[in-house]
């Protein structure tokens, strides 16, 4: 529906942070990776509509006839069958499709194997782990990326020194466990990392969340840098190991099994 169109339309914040903000969604990406995403599939132009309390109390018929006649000269209007619009949602296809200012496309829900495709339950499944599901809906890797903060260095005491990311509260983050990744550190290296999700309960740390990845065959630096994680496959779930030596071998299994699934690529050409 979006690939090869003239201009795409969309909201920053997300509506319902304005409209329900006790009910704001987790982004599965961020404004930036969305436009990325977007101008990918040969977009011409992304407008963003800042979206705040006097844009939510625009009604349906102000909306078309101001931002999709007034603002934007739409001739042709493409829209999902679940679209809703304008002040309490009371805009529709069906109204659109009324208007002869433009003609309307609408299209049915996007289904994969069976199941309707929305953003809803991608989430649900990037929170419950379910990285392998979430990523056939997807069309691609679920991925997160942040700057590498210092941590208490407690993976480089047991051998298996990592990169620390502190989860962003806005975006979606897979839940507490343990997962094989491709690991980007730059434009000129991509490698196989064994990702770890949670609070570390083996230790009394007293920290919060953090994904630590341990890149595979890396010895470098990486403290400030951007570091792009694409969760392939959930290896198991976090779990508290009686001793470090029990999670040393835990991890040295993890790290084998990482490899298995995701070759690594090394230094790009």
């Amino acid at each position: 529906m979006i690939a090869g169109s003239d201009t795409v339309l969309t909201f920053e914040p997300h509506p319902v942070s304005v409209v329900a903000p006790q009910h704001t969604p987790k982004l599965l990406t961020t404004p930036e990776r969305k436009a990325e995403l977007i101008a990918s599939l040969g977009v011409q132009e992304l407008v963003v509509i800042p979206f705040d309390a006097e844009f939510a109390r625009r009604t349906a018929d102000e909306f078309v006839s101001e931002v999709l006649v007034g603002a934007l000269s739409a001739e042709r209007v493409a829209v999902g069958e679940n679209f809703r619009f304008g002040h309490r949602a009371q805009g529709d296809p069906r109204l659109l499709a009324a208007d002869q200012r433009f003609q309307t496309t609408v299209h049915p829900l996007l289904e994969v194997d069976g199941e309707i495709v929305s953003s809803s339950h991608i989430r649900g499944l990037v929170l419950a782990g379910e990285l392998a599901d979430a990523n056939r809906l997807l069309g691609e890797p679920f991925q997160l990326c942040g700057e590498v903060a210092h941590g208490d260095e407690r993976g480089r005491k047991l051998g298996f020194p990592t990169a620390n990311l502190v989860p962003d509260e806005a975006l979606a983050c897979p839940g507490h466990g343990v997962y094989a990744c491709l690991a980007e550190s730059g434009a000129d290296e991509t490698r196989a990392a064994a990702v770890s999700i949670g609070v570390r309960p083996t230790f009394d740390t007293g920290r919060g969340e953090l994904i630590e990845a341990y890149l595979l065959d890396f010895d470098g630096e990486l403290y400030g840098k951007q570091l792009c994680l694409q969760f392939i496959q959930r290896l198991r779930g976090e779990r508290r190991f009686d001793t470090p030596e029990a999670l040393v071998e835990q991890m040295h299994r993890d790290v084998e099994r990482t490899r298995e699934l995701v070759p690594a690529r090394g230094a790009r050409a």
